[in-house]
């Protein structure tokens, strides 16, 4: 389904990442959410290709699509 994420137990707690790197998905996201582009983390990590990167993002929104916040009020 993925070609460049996957995930190890001995890497990164198991955390999904990209194959060959130990750079994770969540890592990826936190990139972005601080207003790198796909072009300047490929830029800073030339030995992954951009698609790498673009596909990180997808499994993530993929991830999020089944993520359901519960809250509840307690009264006394």
């Amino acid at each position: 389904m993925y070609r460049y994420i996957t995930f190890d137990p001995e890497i990164l707690g198991g955390k999904p990442l990209i194959r060959d790197t130990r750079l994770s998905v969540e890592f990826v996201m936190e990139l972005i959410a601080s207003g790198a582009t796909v072009d300047d983390i490929a830029g800073k990590y030339p030995h992954v290709p951009a698609e790498a990167f673009r596909e990180a993002i997808g499994y993530a929104a993929h991830a999020m699509k089944n993520e359901i916040v519960i809250s509840a009020t307690i009264t006394a």
